[in-house]
């Protein structure tokens, strides 16, 4: 009772209160940031985790303007159903050019830090053009239009080279040659034969982006906001192998 009797004179002493919570929130405040100022990085290296590409980035930016990320997480946790249901926890590497990231706070639909690759390229256009048509049960809003909105690096709708600027300027390592080859890369994922850009070049892109997916994804022979995003959601949860995966020491 003793101690129970002490505590409630720090309840009954707004100012007492105030100076000890704040006594306790510092010395936790402490022990948590102190030790980062030691720490070289916080983030693990991963093997295969890369820079988006000029298109994946333009589908990325279509992405946040569209508020996908409202309704769609980009977080496993390490959790046995959410392991089950999507895949491998998410790794903090996977998010590490991301600026900002898409981890999100509500799954109206699925988390999709996994989908890269769970379905074709034609069920994700049909999906985002009519959701209804293959999930009948779905809420997503229709996204045809991106059919119809034709892009170039340098068109209104992508500011595509501008963005990686701002993005190395952050520290995603673009390097100078990804940089300069930023245009042409953008045409060259989605079209890397040059059946409508004839100076694509997808070896080219292959080199500077590896594992990089190199195809026209909407099947329209022009580069459309279609194309970005669908490069985009097939990127997702990719980059690292799984299979040969082995976490530092400690993690």
């Amino acid at each position: 009772m003793a101690l129970i009797d002490k505590h409630a004179v720090l309840e009954k002493n707004a100012t007492l209160l105030l100076i000890f919570s704040l006594l306790v929130v510092s010395i936790g405040g402490i022990v948590e940031i102190a030790p980062l100022f030691y720490l070289e990085n916080t983030i693990e290296d991963v093997e295969g985790v890369r820079p988006y590409s000029p298109l994946e980035l333009a589908g990325r930016n279509i992405y946040i303007r569209e508020g996908c990320y409202v309704c769609h997480s980009q977080m496993i946790r390490p959790m046995r159903d959410e392991v089950e249901r999507y895949g491998h926890y998410s790794l903090a590497a996977e998010s590490q050019y991301d600026h900002p990231f898409q981890w999100g706070s509500k799954r109206t639909g699925p988390d999709l830090a996994r989908v890269g690759g769970r379905y074709s390229d034609e069920w994700q256009v049909d999906h985002l053009m009519d959701p209804q048509s293959v999930v009948p049960e779905s809420v997503m809003p229709k996204y045809a239009f991106l059919m119809k909105r034709d892009m170039t690096p340098d068109s209104s709708n992508s500011y595509i080279v501008d963005n990686m600027r701002v993005n190395r300027m952050v520290g995603v390592p673009y390097t100078d040659e990804q940089m300069e080859a930023a245009e042409l890369d953008f045409w060259s994922q989605a079209d890397p034969w040059g059946d409508f850009y004839e100076d694509a070049d997808g070896d080219a892109l292959l080199e500077r982006y590896p594992g990089a997916q190199v195809r026209n994804f909407d099947g329209q022979p022009q580069v459309t906001e279609m194309d970005a995003l669908v490069a985009y959601l097939q990127v997702l949860g990719t980059m690292v192998d799984f299979e040969t995966f082995t976490p530092a020491p400690g993690r």
